[in-house]
């Protein structure tokens, strides 16, 4: 039987929490990890139907679409709020976790999903959304000292790349010191220009791990003084929209939207006539991608939560609007959510439809 840790590792290597946008808190929010973990329940949001569901039958761990804990908070008090949600699951052992912007943009998640079960086809990934704050490291070594190097700053946290570990980038050239008085050169001599090939090392890390890689550099490093440096970088971001090909207009989309989704409060903005080859997705709220929509080659942008002044913005640069709301269109993900975590070997307690928005049919 896994821990709640050795468990939310195997399902991180599917949806790679290190490409969620970085304000989404991901992981683990509270509860054990140490634990072991049988049973997991899966849930669209964490609702008070949720967790009077998770009472009646408590699991080990609960996975969440939307986080819980969303914005900061100092104090867990029973009641009808995100915080008394969480004091009521602590109390009763239910260890809680979060899968979201990072399951948007995975492989077979819920952008994925979303044009999946409209039909859409050819597609692929765009909408890119900033990860949590990224650092590449540089260091110049001999090259016979490079493989030991790359492992120890891999195993502190650096050289991780989507699915991928133990990534670098290695050229070689020519480094040149002077050896001062009372120094002890690893190579080369004292009072001498010395000019010694070496081998130039880059590879990223999260910030939170900059302390962890700087001193695995260090202590691996050969020599007396390593030469290094450290730069701020924003790369390999998660795409969470998918675009692909769709044949008819504008109306015949809406009324596809609508069989598949449900038309609670369901908008569309743009003339019904309209000839669409090219539709792009956004599970949630993704009314900020129109020009990354744009720039894709879609005609109609599916997401939820668009105002009427990016609907209007929208229309301006040639983009159709089909908006059948936040939850919606993150629906399709949920299945496929619920199905993720059983192929991870636990019993699955599927809580998708117990409260996956505030709207209700009417």
């Amino acid at each position: 039987m896994a821990t709640i840790a050795a468990f939310l590792d195997s399902l991180a290597r599917r949806t790679r929490p290190d490409r969620a946008a970085a304000w989404d808190p991901v992981g683990l929010q509270f509860g054990d990890p140490s634990r072991e973990v049988a049973r997991v329940a899966v849930c669209h949001e964490v609702t008070e139907a949720v967790v009077d569901s998770v009472l009646a039958q408590p699991p080990d761990l609960l996975v969440s679409y939307h986080p819980l804990l969303f914005r900061p908070t100092t104090r867990l008090v029973a009641g009808p709020t995100p915080a008394g949600r969480a004091f009521r699951l602590i109390s009763a052992g239910v260890a809680t976790a979060v899968t979201h912007t990072d399951f948007d943009a995975a492989p077979g998640g819920a952008a994925d999903s979303l044009a999946a079960a409209l039909g859409l086809g050819e597609t692929t990934a765009f909408a890119p959304v900033e990860a949590a704050e990224q650092i590449k490291v540089v260091v110049f070594v001999p090259s016979e000292s490079v493989e030991p190097l790359v492992e120890a700053m891999g195993a502190a946290g650096a050289g991780t790349i989507g699915n991928y570990d133990s990534c670098s980038y290695r050229s070689t050239g020519y480094g040149t010191f002077a050896a001062g008085e009372g120094s002890d050169p690893t190579v080369g001599e004292v009072g001498k220009l010395n000019v010694e090939p070496e081998t130039r090392v880059e590879m990223i890390a999260p910030k939170a791990r900059e302390a962890s890689v700087i001193a695995a550099l260090v202590r691996s490093h050969p020599y007396e003084e390593a030469a290094f440096d450290v730069y701020d970088v924003r790369s390999n971001h998660g795409l969470i929209g998918r675009v692909g090909a769709w044949k008819g207009d504008l109306a015949g989309l809406a009324d596809r939207v609508s069989e598949v989704l449900g038309d609670v409060g369901m908008r569309v903005a743009g003339d019904p006539g309209r000839p669409v080859s090219r539709v792009a997705v956004v599970p949630g709220s993704g009314s900020s991608f129109v020009s990354a929509a744009r720039s894709a080659g879609a005609d109609v942008l599916i997401t939820g939560d668009v105002d009427h002044h990016r609907a209007v913005a929208a229309l301006d640069s040639g983009v159709a609007i089909v908006d059948p709301g936040h939850a919606a269109t993150e629906r399709p993900g949920m299945s496929s959510l619920v199905a993720l975590v059983g192929e991870l070997g636990a019993e699955v307690l599927d809580l998708t439809g117990d409260g996956s928005g505030p709207w209700v049919r009417r």
